[in-house]
């Protein structure tokens, strides 16, 4: 049977090699498109999107939030539960610094730095969630659990709706 095609990014080989199960999803990649085009195009909800947001506190100290597509990340809830003064979205040339990744194809497997990860613990209730998997319009299905296994991602409550 053939296999279907997609790049070998960073992000596969991180998953590969902590042998976590993954489907691989291609989709046609617009600026500014964002977790409503990728659900759109691969008819999934947009609720099951993931996005890796690459931030960093006053120190400055980058971290990655992951988030639901139709969700934003209130960055006041999330400095105070991680005890800084204020948590603030880099810009595009500082999160391809700390992660390897352009902005619309980042993902939290296989990252250039090794930094925390929090994720919204909603996330966590669902069956299987989509995430980029390290380059733009390309996108893995894996279970949830595997955020917490590989990456001891620590599970928060800064969601609101954007």
């Amino acid at each position: 049977m053939h296999r279907p095609r997609y790049p070998i990014t960073p992000a596969i080989r991180f998953l590969r090699a902590k042998r976590a199960d993954f489907r691989a999803f291609i989709y046609t990649y617009t600026d500014h498109g964002g977790a409503r085009q990728a659900a759109r195009e691969l008819d999934i909800p947009e609720h099951g999107i993931v996005k890796t947001l690459v931030m960093e506190t006053d120190d400055p100290s980058p971290l990655l939030v992951l988030m639901h597509g139709d969700q934003a990340v209130s960055t006041r809830q999330l400095a105070r539960l991680i005890g800084t003064k204020k948590v603030i979205p880099v810009r595009p040339e500082k999160a391809l610094y700390y992660t390897g990744y352009q902005v619309g194809g980042i993902s939290p497997f296989g990252t250039r730095q090794n930094m925390p990860v929090y994720v919204q613990t909603t996330i966590l209730e669902l069956k299987t969630i989509y995430i980029n998997g390290g380059k733009r319009g390309f996108i893995v299905a894996i279970d949830p659990d595997v955020l917490l296994q590989t990456l001891s991602a620590i599970p928060v409550s800064v969601a609101v709706f954007s």
